[in-house]
């Protein structure tokens, strides 16, 4: 049997492995895990270079039926539309995209947010940070909606088009939908306590000014779309580096290097 090199995304350690065993033991149990067999080691490290989407649609060939593709989390049938949605020119739809995440290890615990920032369809920035010792995932992933949403505030400003991409139902519901509820009923709700309810204020209240102009739309997670593993990766990357302000990642980017990154 010839040789495979397999290359692993989105797992408990991202890489490349050279036996099956390997890269199982890195994808087995992880929820959104990314991965794909090659037959050669250089195709397996460009394909590890780039994001888990681009080197899928780019593959020469149609997956392997071995071991590795059982069950793989390659982009499905149901999936290809949303992932097309988030190509290169598809972005260049909009002057401004965002994408954020926010990531908390465990949950909860160390919190931090990160939003991928792209200009003209092109990836242009990276933002991290507002890292939180006692954190959780909805305030991180509050906390990154509401700093992209304060981007897309000063680029309306200057008339420019933005979309905004979160994988966090909860955060986009709390800014955009249940907050007009609670704000009728004097910030309560039925049932108890608003949780996080300082931060949904200050995000609603600036997303409310904006609202006819600007669109925020729910995203899926860890299928290989870059700019939500790019968030993603800050959002880890704040966690690791105790980031408390938000700040931008230095460029150059290389992306090789950030989606090898500790993933959330």
């Amino acid at each position: 049997m010839a040789k495979k090199f397999y290359v692993v995304w989105q797992g408990h350690k991202p890489g490349i492995y050279t036996t099956w065993d390997e890269a199982k033991r890195q994808v087995d149990k992880f929820p959104g895990a990314k991965y794909k067999s090659f037959p050669t080691e250089p195709e397996a490290k460009a394909a590890f270079a780039q994001s888990a989407n681009k080197a899928i649609f780019s593959a020469s060939s149609t997956a392997s039926k071995g071991p590795a593709n059982r069950g793989a989390k390659s982009v499905s049938a149901s999936n290809k539309t949303s992932v097309a949605e988030h190509q290169p020119e598809a972005l260049s739809e909009f002057d401004l995209v965002l994408y954020t995440d926010g990531g908390c290890d465990p949950n909860p615990g160390k919190a931090g947010s990160g939003v991928a920032v792209y200009r003209s369809g092109k990836l242009s920035n990276l933002w991290y940070g507002l890292f939180n010792p006692h954190g959780t995932n909805n305030t991180a992933e509050l906390n990154a909606l509401h700093e992209a949403i304060k981007m897309a505030a000063s680029a309306l400003n200057d008339n420019l088009t933005v979309r905004i991409y979160s994988d966090s139902q909860y955060s986009i519901n709390c800014i955009s939908n249940w907050a007009y509820g609670w704000k009728a009923k004097g910030w309560t709700r039925k049932g108890g306590e608003i949780a996080n309810l300082a931060l949904i204020k200050a995000a609603h209240a600036l997303y409310d000014q904006y609202k006819d102009r600007l669109n925020i739309v729910h995203v899926a997670a860890h299928v290989g779309i870059e700019g939500n593993e790019l968030a993603d990766r800050m959002s880890i990357y704040a966690v690791d580096q105790q980031q408390s302000d938000f700040v931008e990642y230095p460029q150059p980017i290389n992306l090789a290097t950030i989606m090898a990154m500790r993933a959330g």
